[in-house]
């Protein structure tokens, strides 16, 4: 029988090795395979999930992601609080490159269509306040204990990916008062819900966008650039907030 968790971090790259006494484990799910094993292992005395979204090796494209088995497999191993971190573009060029935001709203441009549980039923779920506010209020304590700079609250845009954002779409975006533009949250958000898990997203700012003064524009580099910078900072703060949170 595989281990269990309540708490997961779901991650776009460099979390491996962060837990102790880690195990992998396969998951099968209706939905066919999720982006890896789980690993579940011991953080500040607490067991503790992770899974990367984009596969260990980062050859698993933004809108080839697998959400609903990744979400699937987590809840199966018992998680009931899921840690995203995701990269994500500011629109505003004063919030700077490696600040953390942990939005509290949400705008789906996806288009996506494999988004629910419930393709066979009529089930619909609220979605009024799409991030879990325990959830929400774990990650920020543990990233302001750390010392992050940390914006608590704002508003996402999630759009598939693999393509940024062209200039108008950007500009539109920012004129809504919108504050950040990133390819994960959505489906990932309502999938927690409609298995009752808290979601909250970890933000970190890799760019901004296309229509800041610099750098212009976002490029692939610069998002793994200032991932490749941050991540081992910031996974710390998120195993402090998982093992809050179990």
């Amino acid at each position: 029988m595989a281990d269990t968790a309540t708490v997961a971090i779901l991650g776009s790259w460099g979390y491996y090795g962060l837990l102790e006494d880690a195990r992998s484990y396969p998951v099968e799910t209706p939905y066919g395979a999720p982006s890896d094993d789980i690993v579940i292992g011991t953080a500040h005395g607490e067991r503790v999930a992770y899974l990367t979204r984009s596969g260990r090796e980062r050859t698993i494209p933004p809108h080839r992601i697998n959400h609903r088995a990744n979400i699937w497999a987590l809840h199966s191993l018992g998680v009931r609080h899921v840690l995203a971190a995701t990269p994500a573009g500011a629109f505003d060029p004063a919030v700077g490159v490696g600040t953390v935001m942990v939005p509290d709203q949400l705008v789906d441009r996806t288009g996506r269509v494999d988004d629910t549980f419930h393709d066979d039923e009529d089930v619909r779920v609220s979605f009024a306040e799409p991030f879990s506010a325990a959830t929400r209020a774990a990650a920020v304590a543990a990233l302001r204990e750390q010392r992050w700079v940390v914006g608590d609250g704002g508003v996402v845009v999630a759009i598939r990916g693999p393509r940024f954002s062209t200039t108008a779409e950007s500009r539109w975006y920012a004129a809504q008062g919108w504050d950040l533009v990133s390819t994960t949250p959505y489906p990932e958000s309502v999938l927690a819900r409609e298995l009752g898990m808290g979601y909250a997203c970890v933000a970190l700012v890799t760019d901004h966008d296309v229509i800041a003064e610099t750098p212009w524009p976002v490029s692939q580099e610069q998002v793994r650039s200032a991932l490749d910078a941050n991540t081992l900072r910031l996974r710390e703060a998120l195993v402090r907030a998982a093992a809050a949170l179990s």
